[in-house]
């Protein structure tokens, strides 16, 4: 059954990194479009940064200069380094996907991996 696993997420100091990588498993042929979203509790999810394949990236205002995304389209996975991190990046980050071709249903999101700044 495809899906999107994402891993990386924990606990770090304000200031500190973290690496979040999602990858597409299963009959996966291309997405196009790879990306991160946010949600902290009592508020909505977010997007935080998207990727294409041909490498086009957009990154929400709070997290530019600080996060960077990347992909591996051979590997249909997604990476999102985090730097520089503040307690209100505090949330459950969700991999998604867009644009896909596969021979078998992809879920548009993954489980989530939280990520807690705090001191």
């Amino acid at each position: 059954q495809a899906q999107l696993v994402e891993s990386g997420g924990g606990l770090v100091q304000p200031g500190g990194s973290l690496r979040l990588s999602c990858a597409a498993s299963g009959s996966i042929f291309s997405i196009f479009v790879m990306g991160w979203y946010r949600q902290a509790p009592g508020k909505q999810r977010e997007l935080v940064a998207t990727i294409t394949s041909g490498g086009t990236t957009i990154y929400a205002e709070s997290v530019k200069g600080r996060f960077t995304i990347s992909r591996d389209n051979a590997k249909h996975t997604v990476y999102l380094q985090m730097n520089s991190l503040k307690p209100e990046d505090t949330a459950v980050y969700y991999c998604n996907a867009d644009g896909v071709v596969a021979g078998e249903p992809l879920p548009s999101w993954g489980q989530g991996t939280q990520v807690t700044v705090s001191s």
